[in-house]
This record gives C-alpha cells, sequence and structure tokens, in this order.
C-alpha cells in the first residue's frame, strides 16, 4: 500500500514539473515573439522613414520645363529701317546707311529651360536660364541667366512670403506676362522701357490670399493669358542697373504694385497699379560729344503706372498707360535731359475653343501702342515716338505646340547722335512657332 501511495505521489510531482515545464517554455516563445514583433516594427518604422526621406528629398521636387521661340521677320517688309532694339533682334536694321537692308532670315528668339521646386515648406526655388541671348549685334545663341530666386514664405499657406535674388520686377501686366503666354510677339516699348527685359536683382515682398493665388494660376493654366502669380500686394528694392549688370551707384530703385482679379458673373476683372522710383547711372551709353547737364551716375528715373484686364471669356481687353520722368536726347541740343514721358497700349483679343481636339485654341488680337519718351538703356538715351499697329492670330493646335502670325504697320521715330530725323513707317509679317515642353 505505501509502495503505491508513494507511486502515485512521484506521478503526480513529475505531471506538476511537466506541466510547470510547459507552461514556462509557452512564456518564452511568447516572449521571443513579442522581441521578433517589436524588431520587424521598429524595421517597418525606419523604413517608412527611410522612404519618406527620400520622397522628400529636394531633387526629387525640382520639376524641369521651358519652350523654344523660332521667328522670321522678313516677309512683305516695306521698309528694312523700322525696327525696334530692345524687341526683336532680327526685326529690321539699326544702319545709318541710307539703303540699309536687314539681313535677318529665320531667327531664335528665347530657348528656356525652368528648374522650379518647393524644396522646403517655406522655401520655393526657380531657376531659368535663356540659350538665346545676344551679347552684339551678329552673335548669337549665348547662355543668359534670367531668373535665380527663392521665394521664402512665413505661414503655411505661404500667403506671404519674401522673394530674394534676380527676378522679375513687379512693374506693369504686360511685363510681368510670360512670353510664353503673351499673345503679341513683344511687349509694348511704353513700359517695357521702364525696367528693361522686366528683371533686376533685389529683394520684394509678395502677398496674397491663398484663393487669389489659385486664381492666378489658373487664369495662366486654362489659357487665359494671365500674367502669373506676382501677389495682390508687393512692394520692394532693387538694383535699377538692368538685368545681369554690376550696380553702378549707391541709389536703390523702389517698387510698389496693388491688384486685384474680381470675379464678376462669369467674367474675370484685374485692376492694377505701380509705381517705382529711382536713380539710373550711365555707364557707356552716352557718345563723345553729347551734353549732359546733370550727374550722369544720378539721374531721375521714375514712373507711375495703371492697369485694366478684362479677361478673355471669350472677348477680352488689356489695357496698360503711365507717365513718369526719365533721360532723353534732345537732337536740337545734341544732349541728354531729364523729361516727362508717357505712354502705353490697348490689346483687343478673343478665346475660340475649336473644339475639335483637347487644348485647341484660336487668339485673334489686335494691339495699339503709343509711347512719347526715352530709353535709357540705350545710346544716349535715345529719343522715340512710337505709334504702332498690330494684328494677328495665335493658332494652339497641341498643348505642345503654337504658330503665330503678326501683321504690323509701324510708325517709329527713333533718334539719338548718329541719327537724326529718323521717322520710320512700314508694313511686315511676322511669323513664330513656338514648342511648349
Amino acid at each position: 500500500m505505501k509502495k503505491i501511495l508513494f507511486a502515485s505521489l512521484l506521478i503526480v510531482s513529475f505531471s506538476i514539473n511537466a506541466q510547470d515545464k510547459d507552461k514556462r517554455n509557452a512564456e518564452i516563445q511568447r516572449e521571443v515573439i513579442r522581441v521578433l514583433d517589436s524588431i520587424n516594427s521598429a524595421n517597418k518604422v525606419k523604413q517608412a522613414e527611410k522612404e519618406k526621406e527620400e520622397k522628400d528629398a529636394w531633387y526629387k521636387k525640382i520639376s524641369l520645363r521651358g519652350y523654344v521661340q523660332v521667328r522670321y521677320n522678313g516677309l512683305f517688309s516695306t521698309n528694312d529701317k523700322v525696327s525696334c532694339e530692345q524687341c526683336d533682334k532680327s526685326w529690321g536694321t539699326t544702319s545709318t546707311e541710307p539703303d540699309a537692308k536687314s539681313n535677318n532670315g529665320f531667327f531664335i528668339r528665347r530657348a528656356r529651360l525652368v528648374f522650379s521646386g518647393q524644396v522646403h515648406p517655406n522655401v520655393f526655388i526657380y531657376i531659368q536660364p535663356d540659350f538665346a541671348s545676344s551679347p552684339s549685334s551678329g552673335i548669337l545663341n549665348f547662355a543668359q541667366l534670367r531668373d535665380a530666386y527663392a521665394d521664402v514664405s512665413f505661414d503655411k499657406k505661404r500667403e506671404y512670403r519674401v522673394r530674394i535674388g534676380q527676378s522679375k520686377m513687379p512693374f506693369g501686366f504686360e511685363n510681368l506676362q510670360s512670353s510664353q503666354n503673351r499673345l503679341t510677339l513683344d511687349r509694348n516699348d511704353a513700359l517695357n522701357s521702364g525696367i528693361p527685359n522686366e528683371r533686376d536683382l533685389g529683394v520684394i515682398f509678395y502677398w496674397a490670399p491663398a484663393e487669389i493665388r489659385e486664381r492666378f494660376a489658373m487664369l495662366v493654366k486654362d489659357g487665359y493669358k494671365g500674367s502669373g502669380d506676382y501677389g495682390v500686394f508687393a512692394f520692394g528694392a532693387f538694383n535699377g542697373s538692368n538685368v545681369n549688370k554690376t550696380e553702378a551707384n549707391r541709389d536703390l530703385h523702389v517698387v510698389a504694385r496693388i491688384t486685384y482679379p474680381f470675379v464678376i458673373g462669369n467674367q474675370i476683372i484685374e485692376p492694377g497699379l505701380q509705381a517705382y522710383t529711382g536713380k539710373w547711372a550711365f555707364t557707356n551709353e552716352i557718345s563723345s560729344g553729347v551734353i549732359t547737364n546733370f550727374n550722369k551716375q544720378y539721374v531721375t528715373d521714375q514712373r507711375v503706372g495703371a492697369t485694366f484686364v478684362l479677361y478673355p471669356k471669350p472677348f477680352g481687353i488689356q489695357t496698360e498707360y503711365n507717365i513718369g520722368k526719365g533721360p532723353r536726347y534732345d537732337k536740337l541740343t545734341n544732349a541728354v535731359e531729364v523729361t516727362n514721358l508717357n505712354g502705353g497700349y490697348v490689346t483687343l483679343n478673343y478665346k475660340w475653343d475649336l473644339n475639335l481636339a483637347k487644348h485647341q485654341f484660336l487668339y485673334p488680337f489686335a494691339k495699339f501702342q503709343y509711347y512719347d519718351g526715352g530709353k535709357k538703356f540705350e545710346k544716349d538715351a535715345r529719343s522715340y515716338v512710337v505709334r504702332d499697329y498690330e494684328f494677328g492670330l495665335e493658332w494652339q493646335p497641341l498643348k505642345a505646340f503654337e504658330l503665330t502670325a503678326e501683321w504690323v504697320v509701324a510708325d517709329r521715330t527713333f533718334e539719338d547722335s548718329a541719327l537724326h530725323d529718323n521717322r520710320q513707317q512700314g508694313n511686315l509679317l511676322r511669323l513664330q512657332a513656338q514648342i511648349n515642353f
């Protein structure tokens, strides 16, 4: 009996030990699984963080786009001496020879690449070189920097930002409007003579509500020929010595602009005001023997202008006018003097959706421009009186390709120490092919 009892106790003891061992093994297995799960979770988190870092890398936020314009200005010209030095170097000739003829054929007006991107939630960069610049007469297709700036914003919606670097100065709707979007082949003389090449080096503050910034973008994207996003309000300072030139004096120009695109029913109108003031510095623009009765390093240079735009839905109007003071050549005294200037333009246009294919449009347009003033950046602050009419048609059969034909009726007087009594009148047909990518 005792033996049977001892055996039973021994069996029970082994059974309890076995159960404890199984329990410990199960606990160990659960702990191992927990540790492995923890390691896998940590690895997944690290992998996700790595993927996010790669996705957010600045170089993956840079986009590339651009356009090329090829022109021909040699058709049906009645007077090759009709020209515009600041507009298109393949248009006419500025030679003083009595029988001078334009020898230009096909011409690359622009060949641009744009590198841009939001490299940080509060930093946007924009760099644009042009590979069709002309440093001197007969020398073509050199690379030159057009834009190189950063927009530093101060809020999540990026409504408040400061633009630092070389960029377009906020003076004039047509000046700000990209040549890729503009209907007429060249900008008007009146406002563009204030800030040649539309650009300079400076710091500009921009403000616009997020909703209006989206509206600015839509007016370009949907083919309404908008100016782009240059804020509802802009204020800043820039060198004032022309783009890609060192500052020639210690005076900075100050510029301000206010504009707003109102929605009225199915239409959008955009009125605006802009002004700048500063001192222009002559470097080598004045010919020997030309009189200057002022300090050539500090010449009054100031303007104020008004803008009104009715976007083409489908009929549109774009008009601007400016007045101011600046240097101008006087042939009677053979002197450069600071005088009043004025001028502007009006463009009528129509947006016709052909409905034959996506993004296929026709834009008939007509433009009249007038300018009475000098051009400080040309020889002897060349004197101008301009009365031009332009009639044209832009056809966009594809989003990536456009054709423009423009008939010009020109009446241009431009005079300096070598060109006296130089009123040139004539007509010509201008053609342009544009490739967008």
